[in-house]
């Protein structure tokens, strides 16, 4: 199967058009069932931090003047990702940071995005909840580092990528459950799935 970046973002709040800016960025490229490379990086976009996101990621102010400038930051970030498709947990989120910090650099953002949330509802409705946390328990998946942290989320998330590869594989019979198949997979309705896995399963997909 060919690479998938999957990428987190801390931020200062939950909007860009609010004025939230990412503080961190954290990137695992995964490819043929594995990770083969990672990116993190703290960034400085010039504003505070409020106490109660300090609480939750544990990124306080002084943390952020000792790091590089979000414009250096994000020219990396592009440079790493470059045309491979991306994933987040919750993506609506990452894709606006993602879009947002790109465009403060000149940079399209074209990249398409999956959503671990929306697969995971689709292919383990019987699990407590969509919650990273709770998946990771559920999957029994490995964790190294502090939730909230870009890094160690965005490797929580390319486990339970490569899970659900894993699970489409050996439940569903899709040779190759690449960017494109979880795309469309993730646009269905319960009504619809059915269908969708009659006129899928054992069928190759790029």
């Amino acid at each position: 199967m060919s690479a998938i970046a999957v990428i987190d973002f801390e931020t200062s709040g939950l909007l860009p058009e609010a004025g939230g800016r990412a503080t961190e960025v954290a990137i695992v490229l995964t490819e043929n069932g594995r990770v083969v490379a990672r990116y993190q990086s703290l960034m400085n976009a010039g504003v505070r931090i409020p106490s109660f996101i300090t609480e939750l990621t544990g990124i306080d102010n002084a943390m952020l003047r000792e790091a590089p400038p979000a414009a250096q930051v994000m020219l990396e970030a592009a440079r790493f990702v470059g045309d491979r498709p991306l994933v987040a947990h919750n993506a609506s989120f990452d894709r606006k940071f993602w879009q947002s910090e790109l465009a403060r650099v000149d940079l399209e953002a074209p990249q398409p995005f999956a959503c671990t949330v929306l697969l995971s509802r689709r292919l383990y409705p019987d699990a407590p909840n969509h919650k990273l946390g709770t998946l990771a328990d559920f999957h029994a998946l490995p964790r190294n580092g502090r939730a909230h942290r870009a890094l160690s989320d965005a490797e929580v998330t390319a486990e339970l990528l490569l899970r659900i590869q894993r699970d489409l594989r050996e439940r569903h019979g899709i040779a190759a459950p690449g960017h494109d198949f979880l795309q469309a997979l993730q646009q269905c309705s319960k009504a619809t799935l059915p269908r969708f896995w009659q006129r899928h399963a054992c069928c190759a997909t790029a």
